[in-house]
């Protein structure tokens, strides 16, 4: 008993020297370093180019990496995105730690414009900004899963291992096993990536058109993208509620000049 108090007090002591606050004030445990969460990224980015097969269509791939450099070039650092296309069915994307971006085929054709695309890939980059990879695989830590997810993230190269903090970095899809992100950290992607668009030149409206279509796509499940993500009319109806705090980023981004990235829908 006198052992269990200890170790728990321990903890306590550990959580609490974790705890800081997201981007929109959300509080967070985070046990990994940066340089971890990195590692992480840049491991999981590998693995899935050795398991998917890569775009070879030039002129997809170019309005993608348009759309990323627009996107990422809005941060303000210096960190380089590394962007891929692969090619699948999937309808998805993701951003990694350590300045990865991963987008499929499939969004495409559900995403039918640069605006509906950056819509996607602002939200999915700013996960990455909010660190919820570095909270999910420390509540997977904190919560017992973790020791193997803390082996992987040390360099540890067992398959269990890595596929469990892949799937702690938002890869459940493409690993099989889930650690979903929650409700309130896809609400935080919405509000932080909806003003990345907008701040990048993307037309924010067009995010509650990309949703209605992403609802159609799929089925009654939807795609994979919105397998953990809140009901498709509570998102709609935020987005439009966040309308008018964003417009005038959006408006103050059209006075610079950016770059076009349309493309040919029969590419």
């Amino acid at each position: 008993m006198k052992l269990n108090w200890v170790v728990a007090a321990l903890l306590s002591f550990a959580v609490a020297g974790c705890v800081s606050k997201s981007p929109t004030g959300r509080s967070q445990v985070l046990t990994f370093t940066n340089a971890q969460m990195s590692q992480m990224g840049a491991e999981s980015f590998a693995q899935i180019k050795k398991q998917q097969k890569i775009s070879n269509d030039k002129a997809k791939t170019a309005y993608v990496n348009c759309i990323a450099d627009r996107i990422t070039d809005v941060l303000g650092t210096q960190q380089p995105w590394e962007v891929v296309l692969f090619e699948s069915e999937q309808v998805n994307a993701f951003a990694l730690p350590g300045g990865y971006i991963g987008v499929y085929t499939g969004l495409l054709e559900v995403a039918e414009n640069q605006h509906q695309l950056a819509t996607v890939m602002g939200h999915e980059v700013a996960h990455v900004l909010a660190q919820h990879g570095n909270e999910q695989v420390s509540r997977a830590q904190l919560t017992g899963i973790g020791m193997q997810v803390a082996d992987a993230a040390l360099g540890a190269s067992g398959v269990d291992n890595k596929d469990l903090y892949m799937a702690g970095l938002g890869l459940g899809a493409q690993v099989g096993i889930m650690l979903p992100f929650g409700r309130a950290q896809e609400s935080e992607a919405d509000v932080m990536g909806l003003e990345l668009m907008a701040k990048a030149g993307f037309d924010p409206k067009e995010s509650i058109a990309l949703w209605q279509n992403m609802a159609k796509a799929g089925g009654a499940q939807g795609p994979e993208l919105l397998s953990t993500h809140p009901s498709h009319g509570t998102r709609i109806e935020d987005l439009q509620a966040m309308q008018q705090q964003v417009m005038p980023l959006y408006a103050q981004a059209q006075k610079q000049s950016l770059a076009s990235c349309n493309i040919a829908r029969n590419n």
